[in-house]
């Protein structure tokens, strides 16, 4: 009989440090542009009337072990309301070579950190080495992680967070206990003005950052918005930006940012530059100047979880951390 590794949200916290995990994003996204890994679209459950969703994302990876991984995650927009994580669900990693179940992952967890950490990984790539000014739109789990996620990548002077609760934006400003200010804003705009960086990671429907608010040269991580009904940016930055996405595939079929530009704008397909791992490994460019506007739409992917997964299944066997149940 073989063993199941359960590893709860605060053991994976622990055992799944930001540092760490932005290299870990940086590798995975690397094997997927090299073909070492491989992923469908996501499959997603959406009753009628319903606000919420469930997402199934699977994936494998061939080298150098063989793996399987799955995420079942349940999205529940109101639930920051009780003081929860939106994103609810657990991360099962299986052997490559049996098929056997091997580790089952608190989800909530797994994607907070790896979300912020593929954003840390899009902005040391694309953002402006100079960039000091960072914005973030929105206050819950996800606005906390990148705030410690944009810190081990860029020296940033300051930041502004703004929020549609104004206490909210207050109480993360206080509490993020990131290595620069961070100010709270009464309007997106004030956030978004001067700023060199934008992290947009709220639940919003409709646009909450125009054009004309971004500076030359400013870089945007838009991560809030992963269905095609949803999107934080209008269509004027995307069809002005370089586009930049985790995953084409996705991108053309899940992101409500690039379908609502397409209809509005007239983007296509080839507007997409790169995917973020194709400029890792240097088969596309980046960034073009210093006063080019960069997105990078960031809808998560399941080879970012089953590289969070293994990670997690070898440290916390080398450290016998979590709950080993027979199985």
């Amino acid at each position: 009989m073989s063993e199941l590794l359960v590893l709860a949200h605060e053991e994976v916290k622990r055992l799944l440090p930001m540092e760490e995990c932005i290299e870990l994003m940086a590798e995975a996204l690397a094997d997927l542009a090299r073909g070492l890994s491989w992923q469908p679209l996501r499959f997603v459950v959406r009753p009628p009337e319903d606000q919420s969703l469930m997402g199934l994302m699977p994936a494998h990876r061939s080298s150098p072990e063989p793996a399987y991984g799955l995420k079942a995650v349940c999205i529940f927009p109101g639930n920051p309301a009780r003081g929860l994580d939106a994103h609810q669900g657990g991360v099962l990693l299986f052997d490559g070579e049996t098929g056997e179940l091997r580790a089952l992952i608190d989800g909530s967890a797994v994607t907070s950190i790896r979300t912020a950490a593929v954003s840390a990984v899009a902005t040391r790539a694309l953002a402006r080495p100079d960039s000091r000014v960072l914005a973030i739109l929105g206050s819950g789990v996800q606005a906390q992680a990148h705030s410690e996620a944009m810190a081990r990548v860029l020296p940033f002077d300051e930041a502004r967070v703004w929020s549609r609760t104004a206490e909210h934006a207050q109480a993360f400003a206080d509490d993020a206990g990131a290595p620069f200010p961070i100010e709270a804003v009464d309007s997106a705009e004030a956030a978004v003005r001067g700023a060199d960086v934008v992290v947009t990671v709220t639940s919003a429907r409709e646009p909450i950052v125009e054009r004309r608010w971004l500076e030359p040269g400013a870089h945007v991580n838009a991560v809030g918005s992963s269905i095609p009904t949803a999107r934080e940016l209008d269509a004027a930055t995307i069809a002005d930006a370089a586009l930049f996405v985790d995953r084409r595939e996705s991108t053309v079929n899940e992101s409500g940012e690039y379908l609502r530009a397409v209809e509005e704008k007239g983007i296509g397909p080839d507007h997409i530059r790169a995917e973020l791992g194709e400029v890792l490994v240097g088969s596309h460019e980046g960034r073009r100047s210093d006063d080019e506007l960069t997105v990078f739409v960031s809808l998560g992917l399941a080879v970012e979880d089953l590289a969070a997964a293994e990670y997690l299944y070898q440290r916390g066997r080398n450290e016998g951390a979590g709950a080993a149940v027979p199985f």
